[in-house]
């Protein structure tokens, strides 16, 4: 997981970079707001950072403003930021809070609950992930759904179907390409009765 750390104080940065380093994680960090969002424009969705632990007060831009864009900007709304703050009034935090923070850590902080709440930062990225999977399973289904139920030019004659591509093929194997379907096949009264008429029908 990647972890920008903002904070223009250069020994409280470098004492949060090394902690979280030590802990496994792979840690960006930016000597004031401007920096820190910099870091988002460059790296992109794709390759940003997962969880921010932003410093409230810097110059240039504050970490509630850095929130504040996160939360507007799509591709960025779901990064985990906890805000590092000297301002523990309750006014305060519910500020934080309602600025899209997720979480926040009093100055000084403490290296055990830094680690304990960025593991529960963790915790709801790979949540996140997951359900974003999820819901590209379900989008790829309905989307299969949605093929199957247009217009399906079939042949009155023999019976196969025209797919997508423009060529004919077997409606059983356009069925089992296009879904989850798993086709057995046997015969029908109908066109048993007609092969045993035939039969009967056979000389000998």
């Amino acid at each position: 997981m990647k972890i920008l750390v903002a904070e223009d104080d250069a020994v409280t940065r470098k004492l949060l970079g090394v902690t979280l380093e030590r802990l496994g994680w792979d840690v960006i960090t930016a000597e004031d707001g401007k920096a820190a969002w910099r870091v988002f424009e460059t790296a992109g969705n794709a390759n940003g950072p997962d969880l921010a632990v932003l410093d409230w007060m810097m110059p240039g831009m504050e970490g509630v403003e850095i929130c504040r864009r996160l939360r507007a900007t799509p591709g960025f709304e779901l990064v985990y930021v906890i805000l590092l703050t000297s301002r523990g009034e309750i006014n305060d935090i519910a500020e934080g809070l309602a600025a899209g923070a997720n979480d926040y850590i009093a100055k000084p902080f403490d290296p055990v609950e830094l680690e304990a709440r960025v593991r529960v930062g963790e915790r709801m990225v790979k949540l996140q992930r997951s359900l974003a999977a999820r819901v590209s399973e379900l989008e790829e289904a309905v989307a299969h759904v949605q093929r199957l139920q247009g217009l399906l030019p079939i042949c009155s004659y023999c019976k196969n179907v025209r797919n997508e591509s423009n060529y004919w093929e077997r409606v059983d194997s356009y069925l089992t390409s296009h879904s989850d379907l798993k086709l057995t096949h046997g015969i029908c009264p109908n066109c048993l009765e007609t092969m045993m008429k035939q039969l009967d029908e056979t000389p000998v």
